[in-house]
């Protein structure tokens, strides 16, 4: 099998039966071999486990006994922070807790319904604050385009093993731009949810973080969001349902839409000239798609909003049980000392700001344009290690490389507005440069129907990185 097929293209040779799904592992697991070596993107494998899975499925397809799932025979890694029921989750951290969990995440569940075969594990930063991939436990997660490079984070080890062909597609989560930063260093597809999308058993940072996938292609990124999504009538919280599924919307029409170019951060981080180039040329894209493209020259959120937003995802270290916090990193262990140190009113009020914030944000989609358009990072991605080596040298301040790389993602967790990186631009130096696209609130739709025209206008499926070279 040709490791690089998008994951709905091997789903449906596994139901044609042209592929088994035990030819389909085999394939992955090879590049696995080949390749995490190098890249250290898998920290933990159960192919023995998965193989009898695969080799199950084989057996009743081929007796006709089942109605095999949209993505039956797809194998997926899980990213290291989210628990799987019978395995183990270290966060990336030797302060993780011991045994298999007993209980897994909802969004795990979702992708064995939908047929998946869940396997391993893919590296993030421990406990997820970072934007990178790297921890002490595990080691640095590097870019198959460049190996002295990030993959970004904290879905690093899910976006290099998806760009290196080790799976069509990787599990992942964003709770400031874990999806979509990687996605934009690896030259993926990295859809963002809008809040409540896809339900959790209790949703990380008060709703701040969701869950979703890596992949390659607008269609799989759609076809993905329909297994995953609600309602779930146990949640606090659910999405309005589509009008149709999502995956109808790849390669239906968007219109004519206003679409507003923004490079300039809250955060006051200048942006690089490839990320600013990226925009550019995706502008002029957009307008020759027939869409009114106009530039937004100011901050797209109220730098106020950054005190509450860290209050909150401080607090996010109480959703770890049974952690050994004395044997944790310099910058978690701070972290975690600030969230038991926020009271109960600091944190009502922390969400009362962020939803006071959010509404003049949210409030120009429809009203001033319909879609924005801004880079993914305003970097390239950076030299492997170098978060890391920046939150060990100072544990108790933001580490500034990050700051650079979500500084135009983390916005939207807060105002829960769904948004796509896609890999639009490559630098002078090789590297992809994201472009993200946000949409209003729940218009995951017109998302997918942008990101499918312009991803037909400016095709990108067929890159591959130096590394996965044979």
């Amino acid at each position: 099998m040709e490791t690089f097929t998008s994951a709905l293209d091997v789903a449906s040779a596994v139901r044609r039966r042209t592929i088994s799904p035990v030819e389909v592992l085999d394939a992955c697991l090879a590049q696995v071999d080949k390749l995490n070596p190098e890249l250290n993107a898998v920290v933990w494998r159960n192919d023995e486990e998965v193989r009898a899975e695969a080799q199950a499925l084989a057996d009743a397809l081929a007796s006709g006994v089942i109605e095999p799932g949209p993505f039956a025979g797809v194998p997926i890694p899980v990213k290291d922070l989210t628990p799987v029921e019978g395995w183990p989750v270290t966060y990336g951290s030797f302060g993780a807790p011991q045994g298999p969990s007993i209980e897994g995440e909802l969004v795990t569940e979702l992708l064995r319904a939908a047929g998946f075969l869940l396997c391993g594990r893919t590296n993030t930063p421990e406990f997820g604050p970072l934007t990178v991939a790297e921890n002490s436990r595990y080691g640095i997660t590097r870019n198959p385009w460049d190996p002295q490079r990030s993959p970004g984070g904290s879905s690093g080890g899910a976006s290099a093993a998806v760009a290196a062909g080790m799976f069509p597609v990787a599990h992942a989560n964003d709770g400031g731009g874990s999806i979509r930063i990687p996605a934009s260093c690896c030259g993926l597809v990295g859809l963002k949810p809008g809040r409540a999308r896809i339900p959790a058993r209790a949703p990380g940072w008060f709703g701040l973080a969701v869950e979703g996938v890596v992949c390659r292609t607008v269609a799989d990124a759609a076809a993905i969001l329909d297994s995953l999504s609600g309602p779930d009538l146990l949640s606090w919280e659910n999405a309005p349902a589509p009008e149709r599924p999502f995956a109808a919307e790849v390669g239906a029409a968007p219109g004519a839409l206003r679409i507003a170019l923004c490079v300039t951060s809250a955060l006051g981080v200048p942006v690089e000239a490839a990320p600013r180039a990226a925009v550019e040329s995706t502008g002029r894209i957009l307008e020759d798609l027939g869409h009114h493209v106009t530039v937004l020259d100011e901050d797209v959120l109220d730098p106020t909003a950054i005190g509450p937003f860290l209050d909150v995802i401080n607090t996010g270290y109480g959703d770890f049980r049974d952690v050994d916090w004395s044997n944790v990193e310099p910058h978690n262990a701070v972290g975690h000392a600030a969230g038991q140190a926020v009271d109960g009113l600091t944190v009502v009020r922390a969400l009362h700001d962020l939803q006071s914030a959010s509404r003049s944000v949210v409030a120009r989609w429809g009203r001033d344009f319909d879609i924005l358009v801004t880079p993914t990072m305003s970097i390239e991605p950076p030299v492997a290690g170098a978060v890391l080596a920046e939150a060990h040298a100072h544990p108790d301040g933001p580490a500034p490389t990050a700051l650079a790389m979500a500084a135009f993602t983390a916005a939207f967790n807060i105002t829960g507005q769904p948004a796509v990186s896609l890999p639009l631009h490559w630098s002078d130096a090789g590297l992809p440069v994201g472009v993200q696209f946000v949409g209003g609130p729940w218009q995951e739709w017109l998302l997918v129907r942008l990101a499918s025209q312009v991803e037909e206008a400016s095709p990108w499926s067929e890159r591959r990185p130096p590394l996965s070279s044979p």
